[in-house]
């Protein structure tokens, strides 16, 4: 039974990517918000702003259905940081065991979002008085 709520929420999530990808979007806002990468000879996938690559099918299945490729395209580490962020998924959000595609997403994320220098996120709020809502 298992296997069967697995298998159909995988072809949910499938049904939900190509419908995303054949609506007709303004591209040129899409990319305002992507993460571009500094090599320009990366291709990006128009449909989800991830990386073309071997594994990307496996990513958009797995990763995708359940949230913004913004997230993966955001977040930089290495093989065991991807890892570890798929374990709190699982123990935390209720992602479901990879099995055989585990190690194709972590070689995909690993390769081509890996650990950077750069932090993408906001400097820290300074002289914010905080307060209790009520």
């Amino acid at each position: 039974m298992k296997n069967i709520h697995k298998i159909s929420l995988l072809v949910f999530s499938a049904a939900i990517m190509i419908s995303a990808g054949l609506k007709q979007e303004n591209l040129s806002n899409r990319k305002a918000f992507a993460v571009m990468p500094a090599d320009s000879s990366v291709k990006i996938d128009k449909a989800t702003g991830l990386i073309v690559d071997k594994g990307l099918d496996m990513v958009t299945a797995h990763c995708t259905g359940c949230h913004s490729s913004k997230l993966i395209t955001q977040f930089h580490t290495d093989r065991a940081g991807w890892l570890e962020k798929i374990r709190w998924m699982q123990q935390k959000q209720k992602l479901w065991a990879l099995g055989d595609a585990e190690p194709v997403i972590l070689d995909y994320l690993a390769k081509n979002y890996p650990a950077s220098e750069t932090v993408n996120r906001r400097a820290a709020l300074k002289g914010v008085e905080w307060y209790k809502l009520k």
